[in-house]
């Protein structure tokens, strides 16, 4: 393969989210409304601040930055957190508004209106992160829409010489719950179609931060099944990581989706199995989510214990996994020697 031109910001960028191997072992800690409801969900008068989170986020850098080679965040509750961060880890900031509007028809992406990549590189980002909801066979013009919009997302990170991880989330609005059956069924061929999709060069993209092709409740013969009737058996998700990974062009990694540390690292396990050239994760919720009621009934001592505890074996797990069966970022283009300075 000839060299892969690639500017020196962006090279610098994607490397200093990676390890010394060149895996991405990040902790994603950029939620805001979800995790703003959870706390409060788990205290007696059903309250939480934006204090909470901005405490939350810190303690959770603090702890597990130690751990993971990037922290992804958010730069309305978060900015405060990756100062404390471990030296040497990465920073991504999310540029997206949280959630979409549900008046309007196809989850249409926006982006933060007091933000811009320039002002999020001036704020610390190696790497600007946008989260798209995305069906690739909904109506023609909310896919252009997307599309138009990822592209100008592209040529900023571009212009300020920084990489773009994009985050394609698959949902079809016909079909109702992403975590159901029916959606399990026909999720291998949206992951694989929007992984194709946005590896394209129009897009800017550099990393793909993508979900895994299968949901593990419903894959028969595995640790995670749930029983009832199955989307697949195991060898038939083992052709799905294979044939998603086959038709990205860009490195990609995997997110955790909320499942649980166990059933995120059963899946990793199978893309390993499967040959798919994953280079790491950005692990959030399956690393911390148990943190969530401990802090919201019990305050920051026993958020940080727990932190100290589970949420430190949950990424050792994780990152023993990595070792195993990550490949590294530059995999996709051949070798690390690959990867030109453009």
């Amino acid at each position: 393969m000839d060299n892969v031109k690639m500017s020196k910001g962006k090279r610098d960028g994607v490397t200093a989210c990676a390890n010394d191997r060149g895996v991405i072992a990040a902790a994603a800690m950029d939620q805001r409304g979800s995790l703003l409801k959870a706390i409060a969900r788990a205290r007696a008068d059903g309250q939480a601040t934006e204090e909470d989170l901005r405490a939350f986020k810190a303690a959770v850098t603090r702890v597990l930055t130690k751990h993971a080679s990037a922290i992804l965040m958010d730069p309305e509750y978060g900015l405060e957190a990756i100062t404390q961060r471990a030296p040497g880890t990465g920073v991504l900031l999310a540029y997206e508004k949280t959630g979409y509007d549900a008046n309007v028809k196809g989850r249409l992406p926006d982006v933060l209106p007091d933000w811009s990549v320039r002002r999020l590189v001036e704020a610390g980002a190696d790497a600007i992160k946008i989260l798209l909801y995305y069906n690739p066979f909904d109506d023609e013009h909310i896919n252009r829409v997307k599309q138009a919009f990822i592209e100008r997302v592209g040529a900023e990170c571009t212009a300020l010489d920084v990489p773009f991880f994009l985050e394609p989330l698959a949902y079809d609005d016909q079909l109702g719950d992403e975590r159901g059956l029916a959606f399990a069924k026909v999720k291998p061929r949206y992951v694989t179609a929007y992984m194709q999709e946005f590896s394209k060069a129009r897009y800017g993209v550099d990393v793909l931060k993508v979900e895994v092709p299968i949901n593990m409740a419903y894959v028969e013969g595995t640790r995670a099944f749930a029983g009832g009737e199955a989307a697949c058996t195991r060898l038939e998700a083992l052709d799905h990581f294979r044939r998603a990974a086959d038709v990205a062009t860009k490195p990609f990694i995997y997110l955790s989706a909320g499942v649980s540390d166990e059933v995120f690292r059963e899946t990793l396990e199978l893309a390993a199995e499967a040959g798919t050239s994953f280079s790491g994760v950005l692990c959030g919720r399956a690393t911390w989510q148990d943190a969530m009621p401990v802090y919201a009934t019990q305050g920051m001592t026993a958020l940080e214990d727990w932190l100290e505890d589970r949420g430190v074996q949950n990424l050792e797990a994780l990152n023993a996994v990595l070792a195993q069966g990550a490949k590294p970022w530059w995999t996709i283009y051949g070798a690390r020697e690959a990867v030109a300075a453009g």
